[in-house]
């Protein structure tokens, strides 16, 4: 594989730092497993987890659009993970019970209901992968992640991600997820049947042309940012992701817009009313701080520097 280099630059002169690709140790897994959310955008739920055949999976979580994830560190040249993680994955979804259990025993309950089930992740992270490795995973249609690291002295860890297949399942409305106000009371004081949300590819079927035109150029526009960016289809928003989230996409027919949610800090930007609004304590669905709103295409063009300084951070 291609290798990075790594550069210091002090009074116009640059001088290459060494990198090692070492082959991965407990002490690296560990450091993995403290800083999941910053590096990955999962959260930790378990190290070394038994399952009941006598396997062991590295690393377990909970990524921030809800999806189950499994991460395998590959130690050295001939160990195959990539079928390991995939025996994985299958024998996790025979026991969404116990992961379940997991999520909500550390997580809680409410993120436990919001468990997203139809396409759990498995993440590979080695010193490097070979051209097979790459070959093999474009002919799974399973939703796995290379990720090659490389250490830079003591202070400096970089992540490289090689090559990512998803598969981009649209969601059913999980009823489960709900809360008591999705249920309607009646005059009796019982409940009847849910109230059913629509969702976001819904919405996205209601939209009229315009907004429609509006969305696909906004598509066209994220994926063309990098070869790394894919797209997640959950029910309440589409994801556009790197490693991790960089914009989470609503449609709202009924207002005729596009909400962007995206990782920029709001304190860093001029805010415009109408246009972007800090949302750090604010609910809303999917991830980022800075809510932009899209009516025009002028607008997005207007979002495009915020949207490129999300994807960069992500």
């Amino acid at each position: 594989m291609s290798d990075i280099k790594l550069f210091q630059i002090s009074d116009n002169k640059a001088s290459e730092l060494s990198g090692s690709s070492a082959p991965l140790e407990r002490a690296l897994q560990t450091l993995f497993e403290k800083n999941l959310d910053a590096l990955l955008g999962v959260r930790f739920l378990a190290s070394e987890y038994s399952t009941t055949h006598g396997g062991r999976m590295d690393t377990l979580g909970l990524d921030e659009n809800c999806y189950p994830v499994i991460i395998e560190y590959k130690r050295n040249i001939n160990e195959n993970v990539i079928n390991q993680g995939l025996f994985y994955l299958d024998w996790l979804m025979d026991h969404k019970a116990d992961f379940r259990l997991l999520v909500q025993e550390n997580l809680g309950k409410e993120k436990a209901d919001a468990i997203e089930w139809s396409a759990p992740r498995l993440i590979c992270i080695a010193a490097d992968f070979t051209r097979y490795d790459l070959h093999a995973i474009k002919q799974m249609g399973r939703n796995i992640e290379l990720i090659r690291y490389r250490r830079f002295g003591q202070d400096l860890l970089m992540l490289d991600l090689l090559t990512s297949v998803s598969s981009n399942v649209s969601q059913p409305v999980s009823h489960t997820s709900m809360s008591m106000s999705d249920y309607i009371p009646t005059s009796s004081g019982g409940t009847k049947s849910p109230a059913r949300h629509k969702t976001n590819s819904e919405s996205l079927a209601d939209a009229g042309e315009a907004l429609t035109n509006l969305y696909s150029d906004t598509v066209a526009y994220l994926l063309s940012l990098g070869d790394d960016v894919t797209q997640k289809t959950l029910n309440c928003y589409f994801a556009f992701k790197r490693i991790k989230n960089f914009v989470c996409l609503e449609v709202k027919p009924t207002l005729s817009v596009l909400r962007l949610f995206l990782k920029v800090d709001p304190d860093t930007i001029t805010l415009e009313k109408g246009f972007t609004r800090n949302v750090r304590n604010k609910g809303h669905f999917g991830t980022g701080d800075l809510e932009v709103t899209l009516r025009t295409p002028h607008d997005l063009d207007r979002a495009k520097p915020l949207i490129e300084k999300s994807y960069e951070s992500s």
